[in-house]
């Protein structure tokens, strides 16, 4: 049996995280592990049986080949990753706790994927026999060159016919909407599914569709319309996130495929890591299209995908395929499995 090949690119980062939710100013001790938006996804693939090949930059050190080493402990092919440039990305994570939000310090300026040039990798080497190849709004973000990049990522995978898929990830911290907008506006043409329906891309609701400044699930089916006229794509998604505190929120998602609509059911979630959920969303997405899962199925196992999550510490999700399928038929169980 042929193993589906699924490429991502993006920037992997050192996690330094407070312990027992404690505020930054309070700790002396960080939880040190490795994490970013496409490493989560080529981990997840991985999880699920899956080829997950990751492409990025790190330093020439002992910090870049230790992050090397921690996706490789997962299964994670990490022969493209270039070594070369200055640093290697730091974020700090605060973790929220009732109706204190989390909070997150990013110390990544000029880290090694801010330099990263095509003419680094062997770009058809890299994309020989991938069934799809995804990346996230963060990676162009982070440099004029780094953006430069993802679009030629893009466009020789979308030459290759390789089915493509970004989540927007709009992180307001490192670029503007503005700049977000005319980036991704240009990036997207390239783009089969797209994850995150906000107004990062330029589209707006209509006003009656957005009470007390959330938009509904009318103006989410709004933009998506938009966002299948303006860019074409073949499938749009969005999870759907209802914050009664930092611990507890309820967790669903909207799929559509350019016809209909897909609504997952709802879960009621306590939350222990809200990082990287979004990230295993996009993967149980990225699963279910490339192993042809009906678009109902596909929905509803990216959102049990990112609700196990939501219950696992650090930036992976270390769910087993059986455990992610059990929850979304339903059959999950809480008690001890002996």
């Amino acid at each position: 049996m042929i193993i589906k090949k699924v490429i991502t690119l993006g920037e992997i980062m050192l996690r330094l995280s407070t312990q027992d939710h404690k505020r930054f100013v309070q700790s002396e001790i960080f939880d040190a592990t490795y994490g970013g938006a496409e490493a989560n996804v080529a981990a997840a693939m991985c999880n699920y049986g899956l080829q997950g090949t990751f492409i990025t930059k790190v330093p020439d050190n002992t910090i870049g080949q230790s992050a090397i080493n921690h996706l490789r402990r997962y299964g994670v092919d990490t022969q493209f990753i270039v070594k070369g440039g200055n640093r290697l990305g730091i974020y700090f994570l605060e973790p929220g706790a009732s109706l204190r939000a989390s909070q997150v310090i990013y110390d990544r300026a000029g880290s090694s994927i801010t330099d990263f040039n095509i003419d680094e990798i062997d770009i058809d080497a890299v994309l020989e026999g991938a069934q799809w190849f995804h990346t996230s709004g963060i990676t162009p973000a982070l440099s004029d060159q780094a953006a430069a990049l993802t679009e030629s990522v893009l466009k020789a995978a979308k030459a290759k016919g390789i089915p493509t898929s970004i989540d927007i990830n709009y992180r307001k911290k490192i670029w503007s909407k503005e700049k977000a907008a005319e980036v991704l506006g240009r990036i997207c043409q390239y783009v089969d599914v797209c994850i995150g329906a906000d107004t990062t891309l330029g589209l707006e609701p209509n006003e009656n569709e957005v009470i007390d400044g959330r938009i509904t699930i009318a103006g989410f089916k709004d933009i998506f319309k938009q966002m299948k006229e303006k860019f074409g794509f073949k499938f749009m998604a969005t999870s759907l996130r209802e914050s009664h505190s930092a611990s507890d929120n309820s967790f669903s998602a909207l799929v559509y495929d350019g016809t209909e609509f897909y609504e997952t059911k709802k879960y009621e979630i306590r939350i222990v890591d809200r990082v990287g959920t979004g990230d295993s969303f996009a993967s149980g997405l990225i699963y279910g299209l490339v192993t042809g899962m009906s678009t109902q199925d596909t929905a509803e196992f990216a959102v049990a995908a990112s609700v196990i999550k939501h219950t696992i510490p650090g930036d992976l999700n270390h769910a087993s395929l059986n455990e992610v399928l059990d929850l979304m038929k339903g059959e999950g169980s809480v008690r001890v499995q002996r």
